[in-house]
């Protein structure tokens, strides 16, 4: 039992509120940048309280872009990412929980060495095998589209190992019920596995959405037509510009807009992402 001590409650208090401080921080000072012009940054310094541009920038990066960077409207980028992301994990979650299945429900040669060279592949991140994926992802045609950002990312080891966790929980009663009642794995798979997976399934559709929004380093490979552009390539090529002063303002409202899908997803998600967070049964 923790004891109620009225030093230790103020000091927890403390604690937490420096820790929402720093991490709000950054979003506040970005979100603050955004309202002011150009000139505001010219000695260095960023303003800590808002400006007098309001949500021009906004408008005018999703309308026009930056044409002394290279970059196109922010609309069209943030629907690349969003394109990039939802594939990603919707290819992921797919992938991983059927694979899960049949190691786990089908018995056949090699399974369990199936799935360690699954496993061992968490060794192997996108830096060191992306030599050769874009050797494959050039030679089939995929660069600059859609199919390019997505598809060499959609396997995942760590998917497939939890919901490989969260099948070895279930009863082998609810199997052998299930072949009682004449059901197939399909029908078992579609009546059982899944929606007993619900919140795992929601807990990394969020993680994975998130991984596949923040891409940076596979995008700027596989793609050189700025109608294939991601917002986080977009950031970046904003603050490079080389024959011009790095607009901060417009730069911070990029970021801003940038932030907003994956929040929106994770407030969305929230209960259920939880949930699956902090079941026991894994």
């Amino acid at each position: 039992m923790v004891e109620n001590r009225p030093l230790l409650t103020v000091l927890s208090h403390v604690i937490l509120i420096l820790g929402v401080a720093a991490v709000a921080l950054p979003v506040w000072l970005a979100l603050v940048a955004s309202t002011h012009p150009t000139s505001a940054f010219v000695s260095g310094t960023v303003p800590l309280w808002f400006g007098p541009e309001g949500l021009s920038s906004y408008a005018r990066m999703l309308g026009e872009g930056v044409s002394t960077s290279g970059t196109p409207p922010i609309g069209l980028m943030l629907w690349n990412s969003l394109i990039m992301a939802m594939t990603i994990t919707i290819g992921k979650i797919a992938i991983s929980i059927s694979s899960a299945f049949a190691i786990c429900y089908f018995r056949f040669p090699g399974r369990q060495l199936a799935f360690w060279m699954i496993f061992i592949t968490l060794m192997l991140p996108v830096e060191v095998r992306i030599v050769p994926t874009f050797e494959v992802v050039a030679n089939l045609g995929l660069l600059n589209s859609y199919a390019g950002l997505s598809v060499p990312l959609i396997a995942s080891a760590t998917a497939t190992f939890l919901f490989r966790q969260v099948f070895l929980t279930l009863p082998d009663e609810l199997t052998e019920a299930a072949r009682i009642d004449g059901a197939g794995p399909l029908k078992f798979f579609w009546d059982h596995a899944l929606p007993l997976s619900r919140t795992n399934i929601a807990a990394l559709s969020v993680i994975l959405f998130i991984y596949g929004w923040n891409q940076y380093l596979w995008p700027l490979i596989v793609t050189t037509d700025e109608a294939h552009y991601t917002i986080v390539m977009g950031i970046k090529r904003m603050a490079s510009v080389v024959d011009d002063v790095p607009r901060w303002n417009e730069i911070m409202a990029v970021v801003v807009m940038a932030m907003l899908p994956p929040v929106l997803v994770v407030v969305a998600m929230q209960k259920l992402f939880v949930k699956g967070l902090v079941e026991t049964e894994k």
